[in-house]
Formats: C-alpha cells, sequence, structure tokens
C-alpha cells in the first residue's frame, strides 16, 4: 500500500479525535438552525413512535470528512481518500434519507431486483455510488489491482455493516466506538484514522441515546466508511500502509471476506441488533 508510517502518537491521535468531535457539534448545530429545505424535510417518526431529526446523519459525516482530511500526519492520498470514502458514503445515505423515506424495501436483493426490473431506487443509488467510492477510495491508497479491490471492499463493507446496525437508538454509535476503540493502539494514519469516527460517535451519542435525533444511513454509513479506511490503513505492520505486504494483505482479504458475508446475511444482522 501507498504512504508511509507518520504522526501516530497519542497527541496526534488525541487532535484527531477531539477535532472529529467538535466538528461534528458544530456541524450539527448549524443544521438544527438552518436545516436545508426547511425543517419538516428532516423530520421522522422512530420504532418507538417519537419525533427525531435527520441533522445527526449529515453532521457526522461532514465532521468525520473535515477532521479526517485535517489530521495531521496523514499522507496526502490518504486524506483524499478519507474525504472522498466518508462524503460519498455520507451522501448516498443521506439520498436514501431523503428520497426512499417511503420505500419499503430494504437489502441488497430487494433494491438489485427493482433494477432489474428497470426500476433505480435510491437503495441502488446508495449501493453503488458507495461501492465505487470505496473502489476509488482503494486506488488511491493501494498500487496492486487486488490490492485496491481489496481495500475498496472493506471500505464499502464497513460501511454497510455499520449501516445494518443502526435499527435502534446509539446502537450504530455504540457499535462506531467499539469498532474503532481497538485502533487508537495503532500507530501511523492508522490510529488518527480510528480516533476520527470514534470522536464523531461520542460527540452526538447523548442526542442519538436521547432519541432526539438519528444518525440514519448518511451519518452509519460515514462512520463505517471511516472505520473501512483505518482497517486499511492499518493492514500493514506496525500500523503502516503497508498492507500490501505479507501478513498484512492476508488479513485485510480476510476481513474483505467476512464483510461480504456479513452483507449476504444483513437481515439477520439487523434483527440481532435490533434485539433488545
Amino acid at each position: 500500500m501507498r504512504g508511509t508510517t507518520t504522526g501516530g502518537g497519542t497527541p496526534v491521535r488525541s487532535a484527531a479525535l477531539f477535532a472529529a468531535a467538535g466538528a461534528t457539534r458544530a456541524c450539527y448545530a448549524v443544521l438544527r438552525r438552518r436545516p436545508p429545505g426547511g425543517a419538516a424535510r428532516w423530520q421522522r417518526t422512530n420504532h418507538a413512535g417519537r419525533p427525531v431529526t435527520l441533522h445527526a446523519g449529515p453532521a457526522v459525516a461532514l465532521g468525520t470528512a473535515l477532521a479526517a482530511a485535517g489530521a495531521p500526519g496523514l499522507p496526502a492520498r490518504t486524506r483524499a481518500a478519507a474525504a472522498l470514502a466518508v462524503l460519498a458514503a455520507g451522501g448516498c445515505g443521506a439520498y436514501d434519507d431523503l428520497v426512499g423515506a417511503g420505500d419499503p424495501r430494504r437489502g441488497f436483493r430487494a433494491h438489485l431486483s427493482a433494477l432489474r426490473h428497470g426500476e433505480v431506487t435510491s437503495g441502488a443509488v446508495k449501493l453503488f455510488g458507495i461501492g465505487a467510492a470505496g473502489l476509488a477510495a482503494g486506488a488511491l491508497l493501494a498500487d496492486r489491482p487486488a490490492d485496491r479491490l481489496v481495500a475498496g471492499v472493506v471500505i464499502a463493507g464497513s460501511a454497510h455493516l455499520v449501516n445494518l446496525l443502526d435499527v435502534r437508538p446509539g446502537r450504530a454509535a455504540a457499535a462506531a466506538v467499539a469498532l474503532a476503540a481497538p485502533g487508537l493502539l495503532r500507530g501511523g494514519p492508522a490510529g488518527a484514522l480510528s480516533a476520527v469516527p470514534l470522536g464523531a460517535a461520542v460527540a452526538l451519542a447523548p442526542d442519538d441515546f436521547g432519541e432526539r435525533t438519528m444518525l440514519g444511513d448518511a451519518g452509519a454509513h460515514a462512520l463505517g466508511a471511516a472505520l473501512g479506511l483505518a482497517a486499511v490503513a492499518g493492514a500493514g505492520p506496525r500500523g503502516a500502509h503497508g498492507a500490501g505486504r505479507g501478513g498484512g494483505r492476508a488479513g485485510l482479504a480476510v476481513h474483505a471476506a467476512a464483510l461480504v458475508v456479513a452483507a449476504a446475511v444483513g437481515d439477520r444482522i439487523s434483527r440481532l441488533a435490533g434485539a433488545r
């Protein structure tokens, strides 16, 4: 993989975490004051029948992208890959949140079935948009075609996995924190990239758990894409961008395969995540 091990110490990780939290809270405040298209467009009713807003999703996507792009010590290509993957995942998720709100179809099979019949659903736009963005980000991070493909699968698959868990208040945010926390132990870009989604998720956790807002597809996919980027960055020795070598490449391939399996049994994962 491209890049070098740079700036992954505790100060760098702390700076990335607090930058993500601060940027996310700032974006959330702006969206609450001036929601694009009017407040009604961003209102939803959650599983318990309580009114919530969708403001958290775009706020998390923007805050995560800003913090990842500005994190100290990251190679330029890693910053570009992070901004691309997170913004695309958040943007495609937001499109589905707003345009597909009344569509009861869920899961890959339903959207691909509609596509075979000539209907392009918002879910299909999200599926192919995030997949393409993952592959483009992988191309920025890896040299070999096979490594680019695997990196793209990890980034897009991670975005999908976190979204599968977004079935109750706080579930996706809690999953993002749990998945990001071990990455803080890594050096190099992986440590900073792990701190970013953790900071963004924690920033809005009180509002999410308090059922005042929800991450929606925008926030869940953005957090997942950031986690995928951290996994790709941490696949090499000592957390370097060396995932194209030896055990790092094999480990990332196993990671990608596990995410493909998770996507195939996505309905079961969502049911388990929604169980009380």
